[in-house]
């Protein structure tokens, strides 16, 4: 009975740190997904004209999840609920914080550059949607170099953490 239970922790440990490895791994991804999908509400921005909410509908269509549901959810709320778009941007920010493995800093950009959308003229729009893009851009390299540090030790560190704990007790 105890080796089932030792070979279910050492499981246990091991799944964890293999869903450590996936979310580093993952967070470069979702990045560059969020660059892509700024480059084109840049396009729509100030080619095309159209509103907002036709915009984050266009961007949904192209960008692959988690990334197109966040933009789904906040057309569909810009047009059910008819609310500021600060209040509905800081709202599904949070939520794609919860379901992505984008991190804190990049929920922070993304929430400073929510205060400015729709608030400015058509330069100043372009100017700080290539802010936040350069800023991403950091973020990105940052999360490279942690992808290539610590994901293959955290999927190590589960298993022989689990080990470790299973010897000590056993």
């Amino acid at each position: 009975m105890q080796w089932i239970g030792a070979l279910l922790f050492i499981g246990t440990t091991t799944l964890v740190g293999f869903d450590i490895s996936k979310k580093l791994n993952e967070r470069p991804q979702h990045i560059r997904q969020m660059k892509n999908a700024l480059q084109i509400l840049e396009a729509e921005i100030l080619y095309s004209q159209l509103p907002l909410p036709e915009v984050f509908a266009i961007i949904a269509k192209q960008i692959p999840q988690p990334i197109s549901s966040y933009f789904n959810d906040l057309e569909v709320s810009l047009r059910q609920y008819h609310v500021d778009l600060y209040s509905v941007w800081n709202k599904h920010t949070d939520e794609l914080i919860d379901m992505s493995a984008l991190g804190s800093n990049e929920g922070e950009i993304l929430k400073q550059f929510g205060r400015t959308l729709g608030q400015h003229d058509f330069d100043q729009q372009q100017k700080h949607i290539h802010l936040t893009i350069k800023h991403l851009d950091r973020e990105l390299d940052e999360a490279r170099d942690q992808q290539y540090k610590y994901s293959k030790m955290a999927k190590s560190l589960g298993l022989l953490c689990g080990i470790f704990v299973v010897l000590l007790l056993i």
